[in-house]
């Protein structure tokens, strides 16, 4: 199938290298000149586990192409993809502004009967104005089709290949076949393609991110509440994540959820509420847990070092929001980094994907660290902000060695409190004594 994915950030791009991956024939569309050049050459501008690799594998096999001709690559195709940006607006409405004009710009393309997907997560009703702004544009027969992403950053590639469920929102039994033939591929294990309407696709990604942000925050004030009652999260979470009807997914303390996702799309669903007179306490709720987690560890730095900050050296382990990823959105860790600016402290980062993104906002109001170990030296305490593999095991002797006073906040819960002490550590978790 001939297939065109307008914007190539991380859900257009690795939609359209996974959809190239199973035969067909696939073109995505930037604006950026520049990030299409890159992409040409094999080069990826972010970081996903497994990407770069299937870019250049369908760009040898001459199944993915890239562009920055939108009206083109629709003439060619049959279905398109938008997965443009849709960022947070003043309000916390979901800004369609660059989704619209993507829209404008498809319909100039529209040759005969189209397929067009919104894939970028939207609010209730977007479907509906995508068609209007194209209808007002072409008098050629199309379909507008929901549907969303579920794609987790660092296992992207993954979900997209093995999908737990494909969601298709759709009104049209042409549409419908033709969307259900592209994903079959994917599907093959068993797990289902699930047709809706459109609104209900549309509302069904929101809820189900608001959903998992929601255990994750409540977790957070569990972990809270653990530390005041002398009792250990990681037991809690095990006690009810056995539980069937709970799961253990989403129940691990830590610093307060971030990332491109989750704050966007809650404040989004909560201003899609207001605009209905209904205010969705629970999702707000959620929002207001996370920005007070946000502020745990800064919290615990405060106190332990009695609010005398001034002058002293820390380092920051991790930047981005999560591993496996060079996503700093919405990272907890800038909160934390901001703090101890903030305080007048002097600060050494290190992260093994997020360096270049932080530069950017940072510039030389902190210092970068090449590797772990080199962060350390003479710093009077140590965050660990984001959960890398290599943080988990490290020479804690030659940690020893090279802080002032070695003191931890361990914002995700990676290392076991008494073996920490017993090393020498002053050790702070999430949750546990």
């Amino acid at each position: 199938m001939k297939v065109a994915v307008i914007g190539t950030g991380y859900v257009g791009l690795v939609a359209g290298s996974c959809l190239a991956e199973t035969g067909n024939e696939v073109v995505c569309v930037d604006i950026d000149a520049e990030r299409i050049e890159l992409l040409k050459q094999g080069e990826v501008p972010i970081y996903e586990p497994g990407l770069k690799e299937l870019v250049e594998r369908n760009i040898t096999k001459n199944r993915l192409l890239f562009t920055t001709d939108t009206v083109e690559a629709v003439e060619k195709s049959l279905v398109v993809f938008m997965a443009v940006q849709t960022p947070m607006d003043e309000d916390g409405s979901a800004d369609l502004r660059h989704l619209l004009e993507a829209a404008a710009t498809v319909a100039k393309g529209i040759n005969g009967y189209k397929v067009i997907v919104d894939k970028s997560t939207v609010p209730v009703g977007t479907a509906v104005k995508v068609k209007k702004v194209i209808s007002e544009l072409t008098k050629h027969k199309f379909d507008v089709v929901s549907n969303p992403e579920f794609l987790k950053e660092g296992a992207a590639v993954d979900d997209f290949m093995k999908p737990d469920r494909v969601v298709i929102g759709c009104d049209s039994p042409q549409a419908e076949a033709i969307i259900k033939d592209l994903y079959e591929p994917f599907v093959r294990t068993g797990h289902p393609m699930i047709t809706m309407k459109v609104t209900s696709a549309e509302l069904t990604k929101y809820a189900a991110n608001a959903l998992l942000a929601t255990k994750i925050s409540f977790i957070n004030e569990i972990a809270r509440l653990c530390e005041l009652v002398d009792a250990d999260v990681g037991e809690v979470r095990q006690g009810i994540g056995t539980d069937q009807r709970i799961g253990s997914a989403f129940l691990h303390p830590g610093m307060g959820f971030g990332g491109s996702c989750f704050p966007k799309d809650l404040r989004a669903l909560l201003h899609t509420g207001k605009s209905n007179d209904l205010d969705l306490q629970v999702v707000g709720a959620a929002v207001e847990a996370n920005e007070r987690q946000k502020r745990f560890i800064p919290d615990k730095i405060r106190a332990n070092f009695k609010d005398n900050l001034k002058g002293r050296r820390f380092a920051v382990w991790g930047l981005a929001f999560k591993a496996n990823t060079d996503d700093i959105r919405e990272s907890p860790a800038l909160e934390v980094l901001d703090f101890l600016i903030n305080a007048g402290t002097k600060v050494t980062v290190y992260d093994p994907q997020a360096m270049d993104n932080a530069r950017r906002i940072y510039g030389d109001k902190i210092a970068y660290a090449s590797d772990s170990y080199g962060a350390l030296e003479g710093v009077d305490g140590l965050v660990v902000a984001t959960e890398w593999n290599e943080f988990r095991r490290p020479d804690f002797q030659q940690m020893l060695d090279m802080m002032s006073s070695p003191v931890i906040f361990d914002g995700r819960n990676l290392y076991d409190p008494e073996r920490m002490r017993e090393r020498g550590f002053q050790y702070y978790g999430v949750g546990r004594k």
